[in-house]
């Protein structure tokens, strides 16, 4: 299932580690400031599938200016605060990753949003959603390349029950970002081809 994640462009000045956007008196969004830096955007893998894709070639990427980037996928009350209605498949809940959304409908969103509290809210590009999930490392996850820490990071295939579960119930990568691996699969700005 298509969950995202907000970006927000940061605006100038000096950048605060943490952001809260106001949607109404009960709905907010929290974002995390993401430094601009450098880093191998890509991986190993050669073919195309359901939730992953041809990584190759690996590339430096340079990102020159900071970003916010949501600390949590965009949920189910906060999708429906801005859409007017939720679509969601997987599990229903407030707390709970939006699901079943379009590129189209995450754009939207973002646009809505914008409009909303008049600041450049928008999908990350993949390359900012790589640079914030690998938080630094080098590694095949942020958190090294044993995959039997998965868990404490990600619901997946064995402990998610096929489903998706309430956001920010595991550890959070080094960014203070959480649920970047499992949960729903996140939609980016930019298209793949």
């Amino acid at each position: 299932n298509w969950g995202f994640r907000a970006a927000l462009s940061h605006d100038g000045g000096a950048p605060s580690k943490e952001l809260s956007i106001k949607i109404n008196d009960d709905v907010k969004i929290d974002f995390v400031y993401i430094k601009p830096g450098s880093f191998i955007m890509g991986g190993e893998s050669k073919t195309d599938g359901k939730g992953h894709c041809v990584e190759l070639p690996k590339h430096k990427v340079n990102l020159t200016k900071g970003f916010y980037m949501g600390k949590y996928e965009i949920t189910q009350a906060q999708f429906e605060a801005i859409m007017g209605y939720n679509s969601s498949r997987s599990t229903k809940g407030s707390n709970y990753p939006a699901d079943n959304i379009s590129w189209q409908e995450a754009f939207k969103f973002c646009e809505n949003l914008s409009l909303k509290t008049k600041r450049d809210i928008r999908l990350p590009t993949e390359a900012e959603w790589e640079f914030a999930a690998r938080a630094g490392s080098t590694n095949k996850w942020f958190f090294g390349r044993d995959s039997s820490l998965l868990e404490s990071y990600a619901w997946a295939k064995s402990n998610g029950a096929n489903k998706s579960h309430e956001v920010g119930q595991k550890e959070a990568n080094p960014w203070g970002l959480y649920d970047i691996y499992g949960n729903v699969l996140e939609r980016v700005a930019d298209t793949y081809d």
